[in-house]
This record gives structure tokens, sequence and C-alpha cells, in this order.
């Protein structure tokens, strides 16, 4: 338990200060699953911060995503603030493009399996989110992904867009990706691609973590909002510029990232 604590410790002063440092000293590293998810639970008790959501994906064999999302980095209104990703960010923040959903009722800690409808009828909103990422290691290649999970798998914060028309039933599995700086006096493309969700459809992992934190005892509450992965995988965009990321058909989000001083 020194461990898990001491590594907490560590995690959560980097994260408070926008530091970066070193890997984790070998006596505090997580070894499995189970230590990296206690590892993030201190680190909660610790900061002391609201959970106001998750990060997740399907498990695979090689990894399980799932982190914590502290409520006061959520927003839905710009400018965002944001710390360097990486040492080497420059005047760049990071974001993926995902879709969320926030919860209308609890899905509580309980012994049967939740079904996929009785999750889905938990769900209030549909979201456009950007994941804003900030890897707290100094040099994480080559780490083994628990240490990285610890590390809450480098989420820094979500900053919520508008909701889905449509809901459940608007077309979720792919859609064009569109993003544009637009200070100019005609938009300036960025990137543009062909989205598609990790795991085939956002629902998937919203159903498995609905019953993964029910089992551990955790469960999820109203209000609590739900992100299930990338459409285009990590993507940089330049900070103090007005930007639309366009989401299809589905709707789009306009935000401005700035640097946090500390």
């Amino acid at each position: 338990m020194d461990a898990i604590k001491a590594a907490a410790q560590y995690l959560t002063e980097l994260r408070h200060t926008g530091r970066f440092g070193a890997r984790l000293p070998e006596a505090s590293r997580p070894a499995t699953l189970d230590d990296a998810l206690r590892i993030q639970d201190r680190m909660v008790r610790v900061y002391g911060q609201e959970v106001g959501g998750f990060k997740c994906s399907v498990p695979t064999a090689e990894r399980t995503v799932i982190a914590p999302i502290f409520a006061p980095t959520i927003a839905s209104a710009g400018p965002y603030f944001v710390r360097a990703a990486t040492p080497q960010a420059g005047d760049t923040a990071r974001i993926e493009p995902e879709i969320a959903f926030v919860l209308g009722r609890n899905l509580p800690p309980r012994e049967t399996l939740y079904s996929e409808a009785e999750i889905s009828d938990a769900v209030q909103e549909v979201r456009l989110v950007l994941e804003v990422l900030g890897c707290r290691y100094l040099d994480p290649q080559g780490f083994p992904f628990v240490e990285i999970l610890a590390d809450c798998v480098s989420n820094q914060g979500l900053f919520m867009g508008p909701p889905v028309l449509g809901g459940l039933d608007a077309p979720l599995a792919e859609f064009a990706l569109r993003i544009e700086r637009t200070d100019g006096a005609a938009p300036e493309l960025l990137k543009a691609q062909q989205g598609k969700h990790p795991d085939g459809h956002p629902l998937r992992p919203l159903y498995w973590i609905a019953n993964f934190l029910a089992a551990r005892g955790t469960g999820l509450r109203a209000g609590q909002v739900v992100t299930t992965g990338s459409y285009a995988g990590m993507i940089d965009v330049p900070l103090a510029a007005p930007l639309r990321i366009q989401f299809g058909e589905l709707g789009a989000i306009e935000v401005e990232f700035r640097r946090q001083e500390d």
C-alpha cells in the first residue's frame, strides 16, 4: 500500500503543478491492472476533486483503458486553458475528437450485469467532445501500459461540445471529420479525414465500463460523462486560435485553446 500511496502522491503533484517528471521509482511502479487502478483511486482521494466522468475503451488482450476525469477539467465554454501535453509541445494543444454520453440516472453497483438496454436508457445526452491530453512523464516511450494507465491514460480534461441531434439514434460509428482555423479571411483547413470509432461504435465502451465499475463497487452517477475513444487518434492544434471541429452531419465544436500559466 505504501507503494500505491507514493505513486499516487507523485503523479498528483505533477498533475497539480503541470510539471513533467521522471518515471516512477521502481519500488512504486504498478505491475498489474489492479495496481494501476488503485493508484488512480488514491489520486482521486489525494487530489480532492470530484470525478466528473471517465474515459474508456473496450479492453483488448494488451490493455484496458479506463481513467477518471476530474470535474474541474470538464468545460463547455472557451477559452479552454491547457498545460503542455509533452515537453516538446510548443504552442499546441493535443486533442482527440470523441463522442461522449452524459448519464441521466445512476448505475450503482450490483451483482447482476446491466443489460445494454438498461445502460442505454440511463443516457440523458449524447455529446460531441474533445478529450484534452497531457502525459505527465518526461519521456514515456517504451513504458509498460500500466504505468500510462496509472497516469490516467494522459487525460488532462474534456471540452464538451453540443448535444448530438438524434441522440442514440444518430449514425455514430463514423463520419467525416474536419478541423479548421477560423480567424482568417477564410477558414484554414488543418485536418480532414474519415473518422471511425476504434471500437466500431461508442456505445460498446459505455456498456463495458458501466458493468466494470458496478463490479468494482463504484458504479456510474447521474451527471457523469463517459467519453469513449478517438475517431482520429491524437491531433495537435494551435493555441490562441479559434477552431471549428466538424463531426460530419452530427454538428461542430467551436473552441479556442490557450496555455495555462503556472
